[in-house]
């Protein structure tokens, strides 16, 4: 099983970054995917979910109206488009897999929101 997050970096705040996670070896159409950010001394947080067609999905208040998570199931990847960027969005983001207890993480990736 292996989940791989990609779109990281450096941009300026009010910017835009696209983060995508490519999985595979598991059945990703039978899973919810999340998106959760971890800043240093803080807890990992949940950043968005969408479930498995991708019918539904739920934000954490902080990023609402700015993130938009989305999945294409043929291309096994789940995507979160950030806009209107702050320093405070600055963490290392991380994209799970969830089904019942199976439970899998991807090893992040770095944004940094500065001027």
């Amino acid at each position: 099983v292996q989940l791989v997050e990609s779109g990281g970096g450096l941009v300026q705040p009010g910017g835009s970054l696209r983060l995508s996670c490519a999985a595979s070896g598991f059945t990703f159409s039978n899973y919810h995917m999340s998106w959760y950010r971890q800043s240093p001394g803080k807890e990992r947080d949940l950043v968005a979910t969408i479930t498995p067609t991708g019918g539904s999905t739920n934000y954490a208040d902080s990023v609402k109206g700015r993130f938009t998570i989305s999945r294409d199931n043929a291309k096994n990847t789940v995507y979160l488009q950030m806009n209107s960027l702050k320093p405070e969005d600055t963490a290392v983001y991380y994209c799970n897999a969830r089904r019942l207890v199976v439970d899998f993480w991807g090893k992040g990736t770095l944004v940094t929101v500065s001027s």
